[in-house]
């Protein structure tokens, strides 16, 4: 098993060769707009993926695949000149799906955005169910200099006081 880290930087050069030898040597008319996305190594560096994308149609993706497998040999005897190591990995295209998954994620930003746009429109005519406003103010016993017949200790309203009430008071 080889070093993580060099098993990383072997893939980085891996990548860099491939996408320069489709760049400048790879003459083929069915090459689509190919972008060499990201490549991984396996930990014994016997086998390579190669992640690409297109630019284009279904049409353009399906002849870049034939392709890159038809040249797969050409391309793996470039990476094997460019790494230098003893032993050329296998080389392995897969289509990446980093497109089709940030094309999603835009959908789903539209389709937020555009409820976010409801909501704001109804919530700009909305009123609030019930008092204007609906939290307590404390009372401010200082306007209210008379006396309203209530006494202190009389928690229900109704003129009787609670002797537990006028047992703490009298506590204090």
């Amino acid at each position: 098993m080889a070093d993580p880290a060099r098993a990383r930087k072997i893939a980085d050069r891996i990548k860099v060769i491939v996408a320069e030898y489709l760049e400048f040597r790879l003459k083929d008319e069915r090459l689509g707009f190919v972008t060499i996305t990201d490549a991984r190594v396996t930990g014994d560096l016997q086998q390579a993926s190669v992640f690409y994308t297109v630019f284009g149609s279904n049409e353009d993706r399906q002849a870049t695949a034939e392709v890159l497998e038809a040249n797969k040999g050409r391309i793996r005897s470039a990476v094997g000149k460019g790494i230098g190591i003893r032993l050329t990995p296998s080389i392995e295209f897969i289509a990446d799906a980093l497109p089709e998954g940030a094309a999603h994620l835009e959908d789903l930003v539209a389709q937020t955005r555009a409820r976010d746009e409801e909501l704001a429109r109804a919530a700009a005519n909305a009123k609030p169910a019930g008092d204007p406003d609906p939290y307590r103010k404390p009372v401010d016993r200082s306007e209210d200099e008379g006396d309203d017949g209530v006494d202190v200790g009389d928690q229900a309203g109704d003129g009787t006081v609670d002797a537990e009430v006028d047992a703490d008071v009298d506590a204090r």
